[in-house]
């Protein structure tokens, strides 16, 4: 018997936004995926990211208490900073592929490289994995796998 053990409590369950914002941030990051056209893929991974970041938010944001207070319109990245110290790298990165997402969602050729909007998938992935470990979430529905194959991998 493990005397030295202590019950870890539980946390109160996360709003139903944040697990749905999550669950639709799964399913951008597998359609990304699949979009052969670099500048969709670039703007819907960053998408994905948004939503992963709007789920942090959504479980650890703290709405303004003062009225009379009126703040500067910000960015999500930039409360996600404020928000979730830890993560602030992570926003920096994305933060600074807004302008790409926009210029790609825009139309604009050539706006995300082939590499540019690999990278950006690759690198959603990992932060959608980091923010479900850091709030203890899982979304409600189950992530459909993709083959390596079907995203460009070479199992070899």
């Amino acid at each position: 018997m493990a005397s030295d053990v202590h019950p870890v409590p539980r946390r109160s369950p996360a709003p139903p936004a944040a697990l749905d914002l999550l669950v639709q941030a799964h399913a951008g990051l597998v359609e990304a995926r699949t979009l052969p056209d670099p500048n969709e893929r670039y703007a819907t991974a960053h998408l994905a990211a948004l939503r992963t970041a709007a789920a942090v938010l959504a479980v650890r944001g703290r709405p303004e208490t003062d009225p009379r207070r009126r703040r500067p319109i910000r960015t999500a990245w930039e409360i996600l900073t404020e928000t979730a110290p830890e993560l602030a790298e992570w926003s920096a990165l994305f933060a600074s592929g807004a302008e790409r997402r926009a210029r790609a969602e825009a139309g604009i050729r050539g706006a995300a490289t082939a590499r540019d909007a690999d990278d950006l998938v690759r690198d959603v992935g990992t932060f959608l994995r980091l923010v479900e470990r850091l709030l203890g979430l899982r979304p409600s529905t189950p992530r459909p796998r993709t083959a390596p194959e079907a995203i460009g991998w070479d199992r070899s």
